[in-house]
């Protein structure tokens, strides 16, 4: 075997380790669902979220324009915390599923 052989032999088996190599980081199986990233967060209906806007605009004096729902989630069955903007002030306010304002607070 001439070394131009054994150079393009080098060469070739060297391209099929990377090939196998990129190939094999496409097929890999994702990560179970108990390890994933992400987890499932429920947030407030819109009709609750709104409520709570409404409830801020009267407790802050603010125009219910300039009020916005920044973030929310379920702490039980039936409450959920909300958390708005009021012109630059955080406020948290916590709703039940029946439409009830049960508190409203700065952050």
């Amino acid at each position: 075997m001439s070394a131009k052989d054994a150079v393009r032999n080098s060469i070739l088996v060297t391209a099929i380790g990377f090939l196998a190599g990129a190939v094999s980081a496409c097929v890999s199986a994702p990560p179970p669902q108990n390890q994933m990233s992400r987890t499932k967060v429920e947030t407030a209906p819109a009709d609750l979220q709104l409520l709570c806007a409404s409830a801020v605009a009267k407790a802050s004096g603010v125009d219910s324009t300039k009020i916005l729902p920044v973030s929310s989630s379920k702490l039980d069955s039936r409450t959920y915390q909300v958390e708005l903007d009021a012109s630059g002030k955080k406020t948290s306010c916590l709703v039940d599923t029946d439409g009830n304002v049960k508190s409203v607070e700065p952050v």
